[in-house]
């Protein structure tokens, strides 16, 4: 029976300990401060595609994950009786202009194409999909469905009691247990770790800023507006992100920006405008030097493995990483894509 212990009770973490135990491998959880620490203990869940053109990799393998992310999530909540909170609802874009409009119905095109009939990329008039009503300059939105929301925090919690169906607990720790197989999973402190010992930048953490509102649209896509991420959750919250931020001083402290977003949440989203501010949020998002999500070998550590970079898009690639790890380690099998190896980012 293979050995694996896993650091870092994130969504890599987690979702790649669930892929393993499932299929027999003794896994240990192994976390130094608390699950879902980092970026993945926030609150937007927003997993959206990438725009359907210039095709690559990257894109594609987003969506190979985005398709399987119903059934992932569903086994996970049938194991441990969590809410995870996914419903694949699609998403809402309003159209500023006439250019917008002829670019959206030229990504609609190529959408039936690259996404296979499985989902579709319309653009249609504001008031023809339910929800909350959005400001658009041309009345014309775009329709897709192959967007999907997730509570963050439940979908970790979900992974907890799953794995514990399987005898596996979160443990408290920063070492791994000698002898055993080590996928490294921890956030933008272990980007800093692997730079630190390879002795180059191996990414960066980038600091975000979202908010909860209290507002009750738990059946309504979600909308992207003015670079804002708009996502309504099953228990009659709005979740709004995020910021991007390079530079900070506090990691886990909100700002004036927030108060900004907040704003323009509420003048791009009438619905939203009185929507009572249930939390403010903040934490640091790792981002790879390629900004794919990094999967492979730790160079010069024989035995340890990287998992690292979600960065924005963590918690939509999840499902088909935790596979692509579970390969890797259990069976030596390598289908990582280019661009997301470690050896990829090493310049």
């Amino acid at each position: 029976m293979a050995q694996i212990a896993v650091m870092g009770a994130g969504i890599f973490g987690l979702a790649s300990a669930w892929a393993m135990a499932r299929r027999g491998a003794r896994v240990r959880v192994i976390e130094a401060s608390r699950i879902g620490a980092g970026a993945s203990g926030g609150v937007v869940g927003a997993l959206a595609p990438h725009v359907p053109e210039q095709w690559n990799a990257k894109k594609a393998f987003q969506f190979d994950s985005l398709m399987m992310a119903e059934g992932f999530w569903h086994a996970v909540a049938s194991a441990g009786g969590g809410t995870p909170g996914y419903a694949r609802l699609g998403r809402v874009q309003p159209l500023a202009d006439d250019a917008a409009v002829a670019r959206a119905r030229e990504r609609g095109e190529t959408a039936r194409e690259l996404w296979q009939g499985r989902a579709t990329w319309q653009v249609v008039p504001a008031h023809a999909v339910a929800g909350p009503r959005v400001i658009s300059g041309t009345g014309l939105v775009i329709h897709d469905t192959l967007s999907a929301r997730l509570s963050p925090r439940g979908a970790a919690t979900a992974l907890v009691a799953a794995l514990a169906t399987r005898g596996v607990t979160v443990e408290q720790g920063t070492v791994p247990p000698p002898g055993w197989t080590v996928l490294w999973a921890t956030g933008a402190q272990g980007l800093r770790d692997l730079g630190a010992d390879l002795g180059r930048p191996m990414g960066n953490g980038v600091k975000g800023q979202a908010a909860l509102l209290a507002a009750d649209w738990r059946d309504s896509p979600q909308l992207f507006a003015d670079g804002l991420h708009i996502v309504p959750h099953a228990d009659a919250t709005v979740a709004i992100g995020s910021t991007s931020e390079r530079d900070f001083a506090a990691p886990d402290t909100t700002d004036a920006q927030l108060d900004d977003l907040i704003a323009r949440v509420r003048a791009v989203c009438p619905d939203l405008a009185a929507a009572p501010v249930l939390e403010r949020w903040a934490g640091v998002r790792p981002r790879s030097p390629s900004r794919a999500p990094m999967l492979g070998p730790w160079p010069g550590r024989d035995g340890q493995f990287v998992l690292n970079g979600g960065f924005k898009i963590g918690f939509g690639m999840a499902p088909r990483l935790a596979e692509l790890a579970a390969d890797l380690l259990l069976d030596g099998a390598d289908a990582i894509p280019q661009g997301f190896r470690v050896s990829d980012n090493l310049g």
